[in-house]
């Protein structure tokens, strides 16, 4: 499965320097900014519209695959969800879309974007809750091809209408893309989706109500948050410095998430199934170690290759970026130090443990926040890069205490019941 998402996520990479390359060139660092507003706004919708609930389905699918009773009763809570943050969603952008212009790109010309977000959004919340489906199940084949194939649609698409009509044709080329996500996966899938989903026998009740607004609130804080979070310090950098320095922090988190996100997909094909089915402290360390000899030795030599070479990334990548490279060491020693913090914070949702998980999250974001906040005042825009350093090692040190906190807790719970 690993190797098979290697492949996948080296093809994606490999194009999106080029993206990013056309990007940087033909709309500059402004451009990077609005295209980062944009797609950090997406994500957001993505939670709101499907009331963050895709790790729910990933972990019920992944435990009642076989009991299908209790799959119908799960998709028919999915689908009130669903229905319910699709119309608020939508309705929200449509009449507050001039508004939402102006917060998100400074302007009000956008007006029409947001308006035409409002008409994608149930394509965003339909796939995203299908995907939960194909994680669920596990179907690593599947959500290779689906993956790979919708983001090559969509890398032509944001190609095309770029050069066409600069950047107002590469924002929409983003807005549009989850349709092509969608028609994908259908075509790919839709065939083993109907044998797990009985689609005319959905309703509106919601059994599992309590459930699955578990994860509602997860996701609300870790998605949610961190995309209003990120949109809110790109703005504070447009307004204390300039637009340009947004769109230098905004490159160098593009870059950060090409390499963690071969991580995201392992956490939710692999590890959140796995975390899920393990009980002892001992069953647990054993399958932390493994995980960590294979990610962290093949991250930490990778990071230490991109900061080596990393003026040669800015000139291949981003020519005329060179603001960025002072912010390549904070930004891949902060990005070590969270993948390892990911891999232990995934117990929280793979055993549902709400509070952790929230007050984790909650702590992090407030962290990065106020200390890029901060930090700007003194080290400018390499001082919101310092403040992701300063959380991802606060983080590191309160999860790891949470998460074995949570094993001597059943530990104990255990000897007094004996």
């Amino acid at each position: 499965m690993t190797s098979l998402n290697a492949v996948v996520i080296s093809i994606r990479l490999v194009i999106s320097l080029f993206i990013q390359r056309f990007l940087a060139e033909l709309v500059g660092e402004e451009g990077i900014s609005k295209i980062g507003q944009l797609r950090n706004f997406t994500v957001l919708l993505t939670a709101t519209s499907t009331g963050g609930i895709f790790n729910g389905v990933t972990k019920y699918v992944s435990e009642f695959k076989n009991d299908q009773e209790q799959l119908q009763k799960m998709f028919s809570t999915a689908f009130v969800f669903t229905a319910v943050g699709i119309a608020v969603t939508s309705l929200m952008l449509f009449y507050h879309a001039t508004f939402l212009s102006h917060y998100l790109f400074g302007t009000e010309n956008f007006e029409y974007l947001l308006k035409l977000l409002a008409v994608i959004v149930p394509f965003i919340a339909t796939y995203r809750v299908f995907n939960g489906v194909v994680h669920g199940l596990s179907k690593y084949k599947n959500f290779a091809k689906i993956d790979l194939i919708s983001y090559l649609l969509g890398a032509v698409l944001l190609i095309v209408f770029l050069f066409n009509y600069n950047i107002n044709g590469a924002l929409i080329a983003i807005a549009v893309t989850p349709i092509f996500q969608f028609l994908v996966l259908c075509y790919i899938f839709f065939k083993t989706l109907k044998e797990y989903v009985r689609f005319s026998k959905l309703n509106f009740k919601i059994p599992y109500a309590k459930e699955l607004l578990a994860f509602t609130l997860m996701s609300f804080v870790s998605t949610g948050l961190l995309s209003f979070v990120e949109i809110d310090i790109r703005t504070m950098i447009r307004n204390r410095i300039t637009e340009a320095d947004s769109g230098i922090w905004t490159a160098m988190t593009f870059i950060s998430k090409n390499y963690m996100v071969f991580s995201a997909s392992i956490f939710s094909l692999y590890v959140i199934p796995k975390f899920a089915s393990i009980h002892t402290r001992k069953g647990f360390i054993l399958e932390l170690k493994t995980i960590y000899k294979t990610l962290l030795p093949l991250f930490g030599i990778g990071m230490l290759l991109v900061y080596v070479f990393r003026d040669y990334v800015i000139l291949f990548i981003y020519p005329d970026f060179t603001a960025m490279s002072p912010l390549f060491k904070w930004q891949l020693t902060a990005d070590f130090l969270k993948l390892a913090t990911l891999v232990l914070s995934h117990q929280f949702i793979a055993k549902k443990m709400v509070r952790n998980f929230i007050f984790t999250e909650i702590l992090s974001l407030a962290l990065f926040y106020f200390s890029a906040r901060y930090l700007i005042n003194f080290y400018g825009i390499e001082g919101v890069v310092m403040a992701h350093l300063v959380r991802s090692i606060v983080m590191l040190l309160v999860v790891f205490y949470l998460v074995f906190r949570y094993f001597n807790k059943q530990k104990l719970s255990q000897r007094s019941e004996r």
